[in-house]
C-alpha cells in the first residue's frame, strides 16, 4: 500500500480517475422518449413470437409494420447510442441482404423518412439537415406531442386492428395527392394514423388546397400537420397505405340476390378416427373449414387424407356463403377458435408425422354462435373462452362492423 506522504496530488488524481463514472444524463427529449417507446414495442413482439419482425405480403400486417419501424430505427445513426444499451435481443445489427444507403438523403427524403418514426419535433437538431429543411419542417410538419385524451381513441384503434386482422378492413396503396378526410385511417412510417379532425380548407402559396389536421397515432401521440404533408409522407413511404373497408362484400346475406355468386360452404365435421385423443373428445372435437367445391367430393377420400385424421368423417353442420373470400373467412374462423385448437400428431401412410391444424375442441353451439356473429358483423367484439366453452365479449370493445 502506498503511503499518502509518498503520493503527490497528480498521482492521486490519476488513481482516482480510474474509478470515476461518467456523469449520467438526466432526462430525455420527447424525440428520444418516442424512439425508445417504438423500440420497446418491437422488443415485446420479439419476446412474444421468438423472432424479429419480417417483411412479406403473406405476413400479418402488424409484423410488417414493426419490420418497417425497425428498419427506420437502424438508420437513425445519431441515436444509435440511445438504443444500444437497451438492445438485449441484438435487433439493431444490420441484417444481411439489406444494404445501407450509399449516399446522403436529400432534405425531402430525409424528412419523409423521419416523419413516421419519431415525428419532427427535434428535426432541427440534426446537424446534416440544411436550413431550408428546417424552415420546411417548421412550416409544414407540426410537432408530435403526447395525446392527452388518447383513452377516447384507444377503443377505435383496437377495433381497427381487429378488423385488419380478420379481413373486415384491408389496405390499399395511397396515390399521390389522393384526398384525405376526417375519420379516415392510414398507415405511415410503420404506425396506424387516424385523422380525428380537419381545419378550414384554404389555398396555399402553390395554389393547392390544404388544411390543418389533427392526426392521432397508435403510439398515443398526435400532431397537427398539414394535409399536404401527410399526403407527401404517405406517397413517399413504400409501405404507406390507406385503411379501408374490405371490398369483398358481406360475409353472408339472408337471401341470395340474382347476381350473387355461390362461393362455397362452411362445414363442421366430426371424426370417426380411433385415435385415443379423438375417442376421448369425439362429441366436442370438430373440424371447421371452408370449401368452394362439392362437399361430398371433398370428403370422399377422407380416410386417406391426414387433414381428416386418416378416417371417415360425419358432417354435422354446413353454412352456405356468397360473394366472399373463402381464405379470409376460414382464417377468421380459425383465429377465433385458436385457444381451443387440438394439438395432435398423426403418422400418414408414408410414415411421415403430420400435424392437422383445422380441428378444434369446441361445442357445435359455439360454432353456430360464431357464424351468427360473423353474419351480423359483431364478431370483433368477441373471443372464445375454452374454459367457458363460449364466445365472450372482449372488455373495452364495443360497436358493430359495417358491411
Amino acid at each position: 500500500m502506498i503511503a499518502m506522504a509518498d503520493m503527490d496530488l497528480e498521482q492521486l488524481r490519476e488513481e482516482l480517475d480510474e474509478f470515476a463514472q461518467p456523469a449520467k444524463q438526466e432526462g430525455r427529449t420527447p424525440l428520444e422518449e418516442r424512439i425508445i417507446a417504438g423500440f420497446e414495442e418491437i422488443q415485446r413482439f420479439v419476446d412474444e413470437h421468438g423472432h424479429a419482425p419480417r417483411h412479406g405480403e403473406h405476413l400479418d400486417i402488424f409484423e410488417r409494420l414493426y419490420a418497417i419501424r425497425l428498419d427506420r430505427l437502424r438508420t437513425l445513426g445519431g441515436h444509435m447510442g440511445l438504443l444500444q444499451g437497451l438492445d438485449r435481443q441484438g435487433l439493431l445489427a444490420q441484417p444481411a441482404g439489406i444494404p445501407l444507403p450509399e449516399e446522403e438523403l436529400d432534405d425531402d427524403d430525409l424528412l419523409s423518412e423521419l416523419e413516421g418514426v419519431a415525428g419532427a419535433s427535434s428535426i432541427t437538431q440534426l446537424k446534416h439537415v440544411r436550413a431550408t429543411a428546417e424552415k420546411r419542417a417548421a412550416e409544414e410538419i407540426a410537432n408530435r406531442e403526447p395525446c392527452t385524451d388518447f383513452d377516447a381513441f384507444k377503443s377505435l384503434f383496437h377495433q381497427v386492428k381487429k378488423e385488419l386482422a380478420t379481413g373486415i378492413r384491408e389496405t390499399s396503396r395511397f396515390e399521390e395527392n389522393a384526398t384525405i378526410q376526417p375519420q379516415q385511417w392510414f398507415i405511415v412510417g410503420g404506425q396506424i394514423a387516424y385523422v380525428a379532425d380537419m381545419g378550414e380548407v384554404y389555398t396555399n402559396a402553390q395554389g393547392r388546397e390544404d388544411a390543418r389536421l389533427r392526426v392521432i397515432y397508435d403510439n398515443a401521440t398526435e400532431s397537427n400537420l398539414l394535409m399536404r404533408s401527410l399526403q407527401r409522407a404517405l406517397h413517399r413511404d413504400p409501405a404507406g397505405r390507406r385503411i379501408i373497408k374490405s371490398s369483398n362484400g358481406p360475409l353472408f346475406s339472408g337471401e341470395a340476390a340474382e347476381d350473387d355468386i355461390a362461393s362455397g360452404t362452411v362445414y363442421v365435421l366430426r371424426s370417426n378416427s380411433d385415435h385415443p385423443d379423438v375417442v376421448a373428445n369425439r362429441d366436442l372435437l370438430h373440424k371447421i373449414g371452408v370449401t368452394g367445391s362439392d362437399l361430398k367430393r371433398r370428403l370422399a377420400n377422407a380416410r386417406y387424407d391426414p387433414t381428416f385424421l386418416l378416417a371417415d368423417v360425419e358432417v354435422v353442420a354446413t353454412y352456405k356463403l356468397a360473394n366472399i373470400n373463402r381464405t379470409k373467412l376460414e382464417n377468421l374462423i380459425h383465429r377465433i377458435f385458436e385457444p381451443a385448437r387440438l394439438k395432435i400428431q398423426i403418422t400418414d401412410r408414408f410414415g411421415k408425422l403430420v400435424v392437422p391444424r383445422e380441428w378444434f375442441l369446441v361445442p357445435l353451439f359455439a360454432v353456430d354462435q360464431a357464424i351468427k356473429r360473423i353474419q351480423d358483423g359483431t364478431i370483433v367484439e368477441y373471443g372464445y373462452d375454452p374454459e367457458k366453452a363460449a364466445l365472450i365479449r372482449n372488455s373495452g370493445v364495443s360497436g358493430r362492423l359495417e358491411g
